[in-house]
């Protein structure tokens, strides 16, 4: 079981990955927990992600789908993984599949989380107050969703295209949510 969870910020990928972890024992994989790592342990490729974001620059594809790469190939993900929010754009999405290809493996299921845009300000209002994210305000979390829609949503179609994407409706509680989620997956 090989799982793309797509959604806006907020939608709550993180918690629902983190529950089906639970459920089917597969690694959740989050690009953003990758390249901390590797900077903080000092990789050669967690060097050149230190350097990008020292210099303000975006951390570049190559590094990110390098750290991937790498992960993808630790004994914890051969039954599967969950690949929390990546691919963010439809060129990530190419080389994912053609890296997936050569490992002889491909995407099984891309779930998107659907949750309305409101709820998103709000639910991301609130973790902001609760961890003390002062860059987290309305204004922002407004242009993070304009951001999502330009660059990451089209990533759903290219799924779509491939007859792989569900999407999961994401309002109610954690657990009706998650009851949606293994549905789908079976």
């Amino acid at each position: 079981m090989r799982i793309v969870l797509l959604g806006p910020p907020g939608s709550g990928k993180g918690t629902q990955a983190k529950n089906l972890v639970e459920r089917y024992g597969i690694p959740q994989i989050s690009t953003g927990d990758l390249l901390r790592a590797a900077v903080k342990e000092g990789t050669e490729l967690g060097l050149q992600a230190k350097k990008a974001m020292d210099a303000g620059e975006l951390v570049t594809d190559e590094i990110v789908l390098g750290l991937l790469n790498e992960r993808l190939a630790q004994p914890d993900t051969e039954k599967g993984y969950i690949l929390d929010g990546f691919p963010r754009n439809l060129s990530q999405c190419d080389t994912l599949t053609a890296m997936l290809e050569e490992a002889g493996q491909a995407v099984t299921h891309a779930i998107k989380l659907t949750v309305d845009e409101d709820e998103v300000v709000r639910r991301i209002l609130e973790r902001a107050k609760i961890e003390g994210r002062a860059d987290d305000n309305e204004e922002t979390v407004r242009n993070r969703m304009k951001v999502y829609a330009d660059q990451t949503a089209p990533v759903a179609g290219y799924y779509e295209g491939k007859g792989l994407l569900t999407e999961v409706y994401g309002m109610g509680t954690l657990d009706e949510v998650f009851e949606r989620l293994t549905n789908v997956l079976g």
